[in-house]
């Protein structure tokens, strides 16, 4: 496994990161799903040792991230969606004063992605547009040959064919099956393109984690007439919203749908927005 983690909690005042625990193998994109205040920047920040977990375990590249921080360091790119840059210099001068502290630097792959990517290099970082700022902060992340990519709300108001630039770039890293990618994001849209994996927490607890196949045929969504619901059949949703149309919920156990509505109700597969959502909500 690229990264771990095992059984790991947080507490703030208000907030609990509680007994957290899920696992990315190397050669896939996982995303990290949860409404704002889910705990997932946290998360992040805690694998990256920026904050200290209270208790729990996590490893990177098969090692505890605190005692091989360092090493474990150098085979990570972070890309955030503000980035952490000091504005006024131009893109050229922020490069060189990341470029040393990376070991595996690789001034020709940079250069690279600044052609593709067409940056402006000599243009100071508050100049760029937001888009231009994501891609910079993706050439920087990349050129020290990472394993692991850890992306916290990296497509996050960027318009669509930027997005999809983006997305792009994240399966074509993933194509050699050492690295993987760590998607942090509310855009889940974004997810059902590049996911092999999905993690979603909610309040800080875990909800799912496993592969976005299983987790898309685990649930359904669940539509028909609000005449057909009743005190027995609405316990098997997860969450469901009524309005004057109808109703429409998520639910997890087919057999017991079609026992309890027959042919009354439709059944599709939800995207996982809808899963997102509904769990919200609640029943």
């Amino acid at each position: 496994m690229i990264l771990e983690v095992e059984n790991v909690s947080k507490k703030f005042d208000g907030f609990l990161l509680d007994e957290l625990s899920f696992s990315l193998p190397r050669g896939y994109i996982m995303g990290y799903i949860g409404p704002n205040g889910s705990g997932k920047s946290t998360t992040i920040r805690m694998i990256l040792n920026l904050i200290k977990k209270d208790h729990g375990q996590i490893r990177l590249f098969g090692k505890d991230h605190i005692e091989h921080e360092v090493e474990a360091k150098q085979k990570i790119g972070y890309v955030c969606d503000e980035g952490r840059y000091y504005e006024t210099l131009s893109c050229e001068q922020m490069k060189k004063m990341i470029a040393p502290f990376y070991k595996k630097w690789d001034e020709k792959l940079y250069q690279d992605y600044v052609k593709k990517f067409q940056l402006p290099t000599n243009k100071k970082i508050k100049d760029l547009s937001k888009g231009m700022k994501m891609k910079y902060s993706i050439a920087l992340a990349l050129s020290h040959h990472p394993e692991l990519v850890i992306m916290d709300e990296p497509t996050s108001g960027l318009d669509p064919i930027i997005r999809s630039e983006v997305l792009d770039i994240l399966k074509e890293f993933v194509m050699d099956e050492k690295k993987s990618i760590l998607f942090s994001t509310h855009i889940t849209s974004d997810l059902e393109k590049v996911a092999d994996f999905i993690t979603f927490i909610q309040e800080g607890k875990l909800i799912y984690s496993g592969t976005k196949d299983d987790m898309l045929e685990h649930y359904l969504l669940v539509k028909g007439d609000v005449t057909s619901l009743n005190d027995a059949n609405q316990s098997l949703f997860t969450g469901i919203n009524k309005n004057q149309f109808g109703f429409s919920g998520l639910a997890t156990n087919r057999k017991k749908v079609i026992e309890h509505f027959g042919n009354q109700v439709l059944i599709e597969k939800p995207s996982i927005e809808d899963i997102m959502l509904y769990t919200k909500k609640g029943a």
